[in-house]
C-alpha cells in the first residue's frame, strides 16, 4: 500500500506492508542488488531523516530499501509493543521476506549497526556484505552524548543541544533543522515509544544491544566499518574493536566528522560504500584461521 497523497506533504512516508506482524513504513527506490539501510535511534528519527542525502545516489546502483524500525518514524506502534533486538531483527527479516528478498547487503547506522550485526550473526545466509557505521553492538561505557540522546525530553532547546553533539560541523546544525527534528519528536506516539525504549539507567541498553565476541569473530561476511573521528555519541573504539574482531573487515575513519557520517560527508560516504558493495570478489564465507 502506498501513502501517495500523504507523501506529497511528507517525504518520510512512503510505502507500507506488514513485516513480522508490524505494519512498516519503508522506502523502496532503485533497482539492482538489494541494499537494506537501517537507521539510528535519535529522537524524531525516521529512515528518510537518516538516509535522505544518500538514497538517491545509492539507488543508481542498487535497490535501496530503508524501513522505519518499530518504535521509530511512521511504522505502527501496536499497544504494548515490546522493543528489543529480537523484535527488530524479526521485523527486518519479515520485511525482506515480504519483499521476496533472499539476500541483501546491510548498512546499519549506530543502533542500526547493532541490529545489522545481530541479523548477520543469526541469519548469515540472508546477508551478502555488511557496512557498520558509528555502530553499537559491542559493550562500552555509555558516553555522556548517548545518555543525553536516549534521555531526550522534548523541547526545541534540548533538540538543539543534541544536534550540536551529533555533528562536528556546526554549520549543519541550524535552528530550522532543530525545529524540524523537535516537531518530529512530538508527533503522536513518537516520544512515548522513544521513552519506553531507553529508560534510565541506560548502560543496560548498550549492553543489551551487544553481540557476543565469539559470534562477531565468527562472521564470514566482507564488512566495511566506518566511523567519524570526532564522534561524541558512539566512541571510535567501538569500530576499532569491530574491525579487529571481524576477520574480513576493513576500517575507514572520517576526519573532521561526528556521528553523522552519511550527512557530514554524504558524497564521500556514497563513493566509499558504493565501491565496497560493487567491487568484485568472493562473497561466500572464507575459512577462518583464528
Amino acid at each position: 500500500m502506498d501513502h501517495a497523497s500523504t507523501a506529497v506533504a511528507n517525504p518520510e512516508i512512503a510505502r507500507s506492508l506488514v513485516a513480522a506482524g508490524i505494519r512498516t513504513n519503508y522506502h523502496d527506490v532503485g533497482s539492482g542488488p538489494p541494499l537494506l539501510l537501517i537507521h539510528g535511534s535519535g529522537p524524531g528519527v525516521s529512515a528518510w531523516a537518516n538516509w535522505r542525502l544518500v538514497i538517491p545516489a545509492l539507488a543508481r546502483q542498487a535497490r535501496v530499501v530503508a524501513p522505519d524500525m518499530v518504535g521509530f518514524g511512521y511504522t505502527d506502534r501496536p499497544p504494548g509493543q515490546r522493543y528489543d533486538m529480537d523484535v527488530w531483527v524479526g521485523q527486518a527479516l519479515g520485511l525482506l521476506d515480504a519483499l521476496g528478498i533472499e539476500r541483501a547487503d546491510l548498512v546499519g547506522n549506530s543502533f542500526g549497526g547493532a541490529l545489522a550485526l545481530a541479523l548477520a550473526i543469526r541469519q548469515p545466509q540472508r546477508v551478502r556484505r555488511l557496512v557498520l557505521m558509528g555502530s553499537v553492538g559491542v559493550k562500552f561505557p555509555i558516553t555522556p552524548g548517548l545518555d543525553a540522546v536516549w534521555g531526550y525530553t522534548p523541547s526545541f532547546e534540548n533538540m538543539r543541544r543534541l544536534l550540536d553533539l551529533f555533528a562536528h560541523d556546526r554549520s549543519l546544525v541550524n535552528d530550522e533543522l532543530a525545529r524540524l527534528r523537535y516537531e518530529a519528536s512530538i508527533r503522536p506516539g513518537f516520544q512515548e515509544s522513544f521513552a519506553a525504549m531507553f529508560p534510565a539507567p541506560r548502560q543496560r541498553w548498550v549492553d543489551a544491544m551487544a553481540s557476543r565476541e565469539s559470534d562477531i569473530r565468527a562472521l564470514p561476511h566482507q564488512t566495511l566499518v566506518i566511523h567519524g573521528r570526532e564522534d561524541r555519541i558512539i566512541p571510535l573504539s567501538n569500530s576499532l574493536t569491530l574491525a579487529d574482531w571481524i576477520p574480513r573487515a576493513q576500517l575507514h575513519v572520517f576526519g573532521q566528522c561526528g556521528h553523522w557520517t552519511q550527512i557530514e560527508h554524504a558524497a564521500r560516504f556514497v563513493r566509499l560504500v558504493g565501491d565496497f558493495l560493487a567491487e568484485a570478489g568472493a562473497d561466500e564465507p572464507a575459512p577462518l584461521t583464528r
